[in-house]
């Protein structure tokens, strides 16, 4: 499978990403070992988690996804040279000062995450939202720190709007210090005010990859939601309804005629819209099941047209 430049990290990634948000909640340890498995083994080589995955799930306290992603690794002998791992720092563990990117939380928290991930070094670490009470510059030493220690081999921005990411990237330049190379915004047909503009321009001017999270709108775009009597379907139906508007359904009746003219899903031509667009280095997306990565496959594999595409921005535009 053909890899792609991730920014200046010196990464290459194949064009869509595991979440990891699935391992611990919907799916067990088991389960999880087995689609990890077939994941690699379908060409893939990026796998995206959060120290907070899975603090929604009952029981769960944080921490869930990195443990099964670590034993995952663990079980897996040379693994670890075949894939990048993500992780993220920030969200609110519900502990104090167990939240946030002061110098303080960040040192502890990344210990913690390479403890329950059982690797030496993380790829890729993020910034999982942005923190208006920390110093910008504060966080970015953090980062220069950890670095130079050999625990992140580079850093990322998650949630972070062009003006916040815009004043981190000349703090960088002007400290000489870590700069974000990557970012991870919310971003699918539905959802595009958040990348579209200003940020899409911003991470094209300064090389940034781009990882979009909800690339399938929590399952909307796979068109098993089509009216509020679906949204029993899974765990994820609570957040699909905000979706049931006239734009949604008109952005899955324009997926479902250009999945009819490939013989493909709507989730298939979604995540390869997204694959397409200006700006995206690859969406992140979810499995339960191993029919979702076939799926992965024949999105990075199906070429969309310009009429296509052009059909797809008007119906979600």
């Amino acid at each position: 499978m053909d890899k792609r430049t991730l920014g200046n990290t010196g990464f290459l990634i194949a064009p869509i990403v595991f979440g990891g948000n699935v391992f611990g909640w919907t799916i067990d340890e088991k389960t999880s070992f087995e689609l990890l498995d077939a994941f690699v083994d379908h060409g893939f080589n990026a796998i995206d988690t959060a120290d907070s995955y899975s603090t929604w799930a009952p029981g769960n306290s944080g921490g869930e996804s990195e443990t099964i992603i670590g034993n995952w690794l663990k079980a897996r002998p040379g693994m670890r040279d075949r894939v990048v791992i993500f992780t993220k720092v920030a969200s609110d563990l519900g502990k104090p000062g167990q939240k946030g990117l002061s110098a303080k939380w960040i040192t502890e928290a990344v210990e913690n995450s390479l403890s329950r991930l059982k690797i030496d070094s993380i790829d890729l670490y993020f910034s999982h939202w942005m923190d208006p009470e920390t110093p910008q510059e504060e966080t970015l030493g953090a980062y220069d720190k950890l670095i130079k220690e050999g625990k992140v081999k580079a850093i990322g921005a998650s949630n972070h709007d062009a003006e916040y990411l815009a004043k981190a990237l000349k703090i960088s330049a002007d400290q000489g210090l870590p700069a974000y190379q990557v970012v991870q915004p919310e971003y699918n047909l539905y959802d595009r005010e958040t990348f579209e503009g200003p940020l899409c321009d911003l991470c094209e001017e300064n090389g940034i990859g781009v990882v979009t999270y909800f690339s399938l709108a929590s399952g909307f775009l796979s068109g098993k939601y089509r009216s509020k009597a679906d949204l029993g379907q899974s765990a994820r139906g609570s957040r699909v309804e905000k979706y049931l508007d006239t734009r949604g359904l008109a952005i899955l009746d324009a997926l479902d005629q250009v999945a009819q003219s490939h013989a493909a899903t709507p989730a298939e031509v979604a995540l390869a819209w997204l694959i397409a667009k200006k700006g995206v280095t690859a969406p992140i997306a979810s499995a339960t099941k191993p029919a979702h990565l076939e799926s992965f496959v024949k999105a990075v594999e199906l070429t969309l047209s310009d009429e296509e595409m052009q059909a797809l921005d008007a119906a979600g535009g």
